[in-house]
């Protein structure tokens, strides 16, 4: 026993230590500036980024819009992916509470009563008087046992740490669930708001060109128009409201999705409309350092605990090779009646100690401790890869910033050349100097400015939303989050 005690002190298995940081400084081949900014235009303000900054919790609220806050707080608060990880949080935690009673002995009562019969070819046992024509008699133990399996090779220990990093996996699991769900949640809203736009524009681009037709159709009878030119005006209208059907679809299955994040059917309202134009775009954007971005991101922080708890099945599959010391003992009474239980004379005990060592089990042993050393492998290099593609997410964020600004730009740029144009052919068609074919180009050219541009003030909201993301999501920020 003694022997088995100072051996406790040991545990077979690597030691685990998590990775190191990555040494790289930067996300980009270039460092990153701030974007080209377009004037007088929703989401046209200009961003800079700030190395090192901090990442505020309920990032969203820089969007400055309160239906979009409430829609974020309805999700995180009802959406039932969440929930599922939560669970699967507080599963993972107990089976850790369970793992500890591991090193504490375990105690147990008994309570047997039997009624036998004595063969008459033996003596009767009992030290107590039965019928010789019988030998009958009862049996009554109470009996209170305790074992204890020292922690000689650290199993024990090693498996607890184990549920420990996978306790730490689940609430980094958890996490990412958050994190994913605000940004989802906030890309969806802008993309249902883009939509919404993208329908209005359509049709009022069909009231448009059904109030043209009215005209044309005038002019043909007086004589003023021909034929061709009513022809390609119906034309016109029927290709601009064939248009209309398949942006309504997207319209709708996109509100089906926000209601669904929402934790709600898609028949039940989420909230407030959300239009590009209410959204503020964030103009100071926080960009972690490359150092920091591994422990901000959930995900990695995930990996590096299933690479902890591959570390520890190491020393559990290595313990499970060594021998094995078990310490029993027990002790109660036995008597015939249960008025005599715990009398002088009824009383039991005993001490046991043993030990079990593997001698050949056909390679079973072996093969397993070589098969978590490999899965140890196999999580490392999921850890490295986890780290490449958290890098990839804000390099390929970084970039889209800065290419949704320029094309923001030109797609303002083109729709108000578009709007001019169309003023100028709907003039010149008043006064008899153009023709109804000069004014339908500009109309249709004036249609797909309108929707470029919204597109691209749609990119520039979503693209915003999901840098944070890439950054973490300023989850150690909250609390109910952040504690161990």
């Amino acid at each position: 026993m003694a022997a088995a005690l100072v051996l406790a002190a040991c545990a077979v298995g690597p030691n685990f230590k998590a990775p190191a940081a990555p040494t790289v400084t930067g996300y980009t081949p270039r460092p990153v500036s701030a974007t080209v900014a377009t004037p007088h235009v929703a989401g046209g303000s200009a961003q800079h980024f700030e190395p090192g900054a901090d990442i505020p919790g309920d990032w969203w609220t820089l969007f400055h819009s309160a239906p979009l806050d409430a829609l974020i707080k309805q999700a995180l608060r009802h959406n039932h992916d969440l929930k599922a990880a939560q669970a699967a949080l507080r599963v993972a935690h107990e089976n850790t509470l369970a793992q500890r009673g591991a090193f504490l002995p375990s105690v147990s009562a008994s309570f047997s009563a039997t009624h036998q019969r004595q063969s008459t070819q033996l003596a009767p046992t009992p030290n107590y008087p039965v019928v010789p024509s019988e030998y009958q008699f009862n049996l009554y133990t109470p009996q209170l046992s305790i074992s204890y399996t020292p922690d000689v090779f650290g199993a024990n220990r090693r498996t607890a740490e184990s549920f420990k990093a996978q306790e730490q996996a689940a609430r980094f699991q958890m996490i990412a669930t958050w994190n994913t769900l605000a940004s989802n949640v906030a890309v969806a809203a802008i993309q249902l708001a883009a939509l919404q736009a993208q329908v209005d524009a359509t049709r009022q681009q069909v009231a448009a060109n059904t109030k043209m037709l009215g005209i044309l159709r005038y002019q043909y009878a007086k004589g003023y128009a021909s034929r061709i030119d009513l022809a390609t005006q119906e034309s016109q209208l029927a290709q601009t409201q064939a248009t209309l059907p398949p942006l309504e679809k997207q319209l709708a299955q996109q509100r089906d999705l926000v209601a669904v994040l929402a934790g709600r059917f898609p028949s039940q309202a989420v909230g407030q409309r959300i239009t590009l134009d209410s959204l503020h775009l964030p103009e100071a954007l926080p960009l972690s350092l490359p150092s920091a971005l591994v422990a901000q991101r959930p995900d990695v922080r995930q990996a590096q605990a299933n690479l902890h708890a591959a570390s520890a099945a190491i020393g559990v599959a290595t313990a499970a090779r060594l021998p094995n010391i078990t310490l029993s003992a027990d002790t109660g009474s036995t008597a015939l009646e249960t008025s005599q239980l715990f009398t002088g004379g009824t009383g039991f005990w005993d001490i046991a100690a043993g030990i079990t060592a593997p001698i050949f089990e056909g390679g079973t042993l072996l093969h397993q401790q070589r098969a978590a050393k490999a899965a140890y492998v196999e999580a490392a290099e999921q850890y490295r890869s986890t780290v490449l593609v958290a890098f990839q997410n804000v390099a390929d964020t970084l970039v889209a910033l800065d290419q949704d600004a320029k094309a923001l730009r030109a797609a303002a740029h083109a729709e108000r050349a578009a709007r001019l144009t169309l003023r100028l052919a709907q003039r010149q068609l008043k006064d008899g100097y153009a023709g109804s074919l000069q004014l339908l180009n500009a109309e249709q050219s004036y249609q797909q400015a309108r929707i470029a541009l919204v597109q691209a003030q749609a990119n520039r909201f979503a693209d915003t939303a999901a840098l944070y993301q890439a950054l973490g999501g300023g989850w150690w920020h909250h609390p109910d989050l952040s504690k161990q």
